[in-house]
Formats: structure tokens, sequence, C-alpha cells
């Protein structure tokens, strides 16, 4: 198993353990989805994606339709997708991406949180020579094609890592390789569960189980904020 997979395993969202969240946060997207490409799945990649995650995660089809309509609708505010970078208690990196539709009052929520609890907010782009940003599909497996062939045959998609994950399948590529990747999966009949985006740390800073505390109270702080969609950090969780 390569680093991005074991990472991935250690640090599960648990803003994902929860179904209202999980709605939430794919309402959001698909929202946010539609403005940017459209309603019309067919012409829509990123819609197509996300709308089979909403049937994967049985959201129910009102919930969809209601964030496709907010997309169109011209009395509703728009999302924004908002990153905000800083380092927790000792010394802990936290990417923070967001979808608001009052960034003023997201920026002031986050950095009170940071302030709180032992950390500080830092500026856009601080974080990035520690976190790798990688595209994330997770797949049904297909019958005939081992884990070997279908990784040599995505690496000149973009695909630089390739695991299982108890019934599925996980594509770990560039953030740029996200539509090629997407392409080849649908034109070759694979069943795509969930299609993401993560931020993977180059190494992972390990703490004493009182340090950890104190970076936990922060990211569930964080965690517990509506417009968080994700939270990535270095701290090694074992």
């Amino acid at each position: 198993m390569g680093r991005a997979f074991e990472y991935r395993k250690a640090t599960k969202m648990k803003r994902w353990g929860n179904m209202a969240r999980v709605f939430t946060k794919l309402g959001k997207q698909i929202t946010i989805a539609v403005k940017e490409g459209g309603a019309d799945p067919d012409t829509n990649p990123r819609l197509r994606v996300l709308a089979q995650q909403a049937k994967k995660e049985n959201m129910p089809k009102e919930n969809v339709e209601r964030a496709i309509k907010k997309a169109t609708s011209k009395d509703e505010a728009d999302y924004k997708e908002m990153v905000y970078e800083g380092y927790g208690p000792n010394g802990i990196a936290i990417v923070v991406e967001t979808a608001t539709d009052n960034p003023t009052r997201t920026v002031a929520n986050i950095r009170s949180y940071f302030n709180k609890h032992g950390g500080s907010l830092g500026t856009s782009g601080s974080l990035q020579f520690i976190f790798n940003h990688k595209c994330v599909f997770k797949i049904a497996p297909k019958t005939g094609v081992s884990l070997d062939e279908l990784e040599f045959e995505l690496i000149d998609f973009g695909v630089d890592e390739v695991a299982e994950d108890d019934d599925a399948i996980l594509l770990y590529g560039e953030f740029t390789s996200y539509s090629p990747i997407q392409k080849y999966l649908e034109d070759n009949g694979f069943e795509i569960f969930s299609a993401e985006f993560e931020r993977i740390p180059n190494d992972l800073k390990k703490l004493d189980d009182e340090q950890k505390a104190q970076v936990t109270k922060l990211l569930e702080k964080i965690e517990d904020d509506e417009d968080v969609q994700n939270v990535f950090h270095n701290m090694l969780e074992e």
C-alpha cells in the first residue's frame, strides 16, 4: 500500500460519519458544480459523478433537485469555495476547505477557532509545500481486471497509486488529472462510487497523547462548522 492510502485509512473524515452532514456537503458540491458547468449531467462530468455519489449515499432525490434548483435560482446567494490555512497547537499544519454564502462570516469563525485553541490562521498558499493536492476516485472492481493491470493502464492518465479499500478500489492522481481519469473510467465502463479532492501531507508529525488532545479539540471545532467541507492536517494518528 502507498503512503496516500495509509494516510487516508488513518484519517477517516468524521464529517462523513453523519448522514445529515453527508447530504449537506454533497448538496453544496452539487450546487457549485451546476453553477460552473450547467444542470445537465450529460454535459457536466463533475455533476454526473456527484449524482452517482449521492445515489450511493442514499441521498433523497428531492435533496439533489433542491441543490440543482439553488444553483439556477437568481434569488439564492452563491456558494464560494474558500480555503484557509494555518497552524494549530504544537505546530500542526491545518488546511480548511469551505463552501460558504458569506465569506466574511466564515473567515471570522475559522480565525476564532484557531485563536481560541492555541493556533493561528495563516496566509493563502502558506502550506502548499506541506500538502500534495490529489484527486481520489473510489470505484467498483471490474471482473477480469487486476489492480496491476488497472494501475499500468491508468499511469498515462495521471494515476500514481492504486489500492483496495474493502469492496472498492481507490485511485490517486494529481489534482489536474481529474478529468482524464474520469473520462477513462466512464469510457471503459467502471462504476464510480465517489470522486473527491484530498490534501495528502508530505510528512506526519508525531505528538504525545496530551498534545494530540489539544489538536483534536481544534479539529473538532472546525469540523462542526456548517460551512466547512473538509479539514486536512499533518498530525500522525495511530
